[in-house]
C-alpha cells in the first residue's frame, strides 16, 4: 500500500516494505518488514492533452528516507532494524544510520524530523532553493496525517496483512512494496 502527500516541490511517500538485504552488515541478516517513509522531489510534466486534461505529476528523486523495519524472525514492535538514510547520491541512499532515539520512539522521532525540513535538507546536502517557499510549512502541517498513515501501515504489517513475501515476485523476494 502506498500513501503520497504532495506539496509545492516536495512530497512524502509512505509504503509497506518486505526486504532482504543481499549484502547485510553483521547482525542484519534475514528478511525485514515494516514501513518506509521517503521525502521526495515532485515534478509536473507538460499537459498531454487539452487545457482540461489531467496534470501529469511524478514522484521524483529521493531526498531522505526513514525505514521503520523489524526482522521477520524477531518480535513485533522490536524496531531492531529501524534506521534512516540522511542523504542520497542520485537514487542511491547513504548507509543505514541507526539512532537509539529512533528505535526507542520511532513515530516521535519521525514527526520531529518531518517538522524540520530545513534540517533534513541540510543533512541531505540539498539547497533550500530547490524546494518551494511553502514546503516546510505545508509539510509541518501535514505531519500528523503522515504519522497516522505510517501508524496504520505499521499496524497492518504487524497483523500480517502487508509487507509479506510474494511467490511470484522476482529476485527471491528481495524487495516487495512500492518504494
Amino acid at each position: 500500500m502506498l500513501y503520497a502527500f504532495g506539496f509545492e516541490r516536495i512530497g512524502v511517500v509512505v509504503s509497506d516494505l518486505y526486504f532482504v538485504d543481499p549484502d547485510p552488515i553483521p547482525g542484519q541478516e534475514g528478511a525485514e518488514r515494516g514501513v518506509r517513509v521517503e521525502l521526495r522531489f515532485l515534478a509536473s510534466d507538460p499537459l498531454r492533452g487539452s487545457i482540461y486534461s489531467a496534470q501529469p505529476i511524478s514522484i521524483d528523486r529521493p531526498i531522505w528516507r526513514c525505514d521503520l523495519l523489524e526482522s521477520v524472525a524477531g518480535p513485533p514492535g522490536s524496531h531492531d532494524r529501524t534506521h534512516h538514510h540522511p542523504r542520497f547520491d542520485g537514487w542511491e541512499p547513504s548507509h543505514r544510520v541507526f539512532a537509539e532515539d529512533l528505535s526507542a520512539a520511532p513515530l516521535d522521532w519521525l514527526g520531529a524530523r518531518l517538522g524540520d525540513l530545513p534540517m533534513l535538507l541540510t543533512e541531505a546536502g540539498v539547497d533550500e532553493d530547490e524546494v518551494g517557499a511553502g514546503d516546510a510549512t505545508e509539510l509541518r502541517a501535514a505531519t500528523p496525517q503522515i504519522l497516522d498513515a505510517t501508524t496504520s501501515l505499521l499496524r497492518r504489517v504487524r497483523a500480517g496483512e502487508l509487507a509479506n513475501p510474494r511467490p511470484d515476485y522476482p529476485l527471491d523476494n528481495a524487495r516487495v512494496g512500492w518504494l
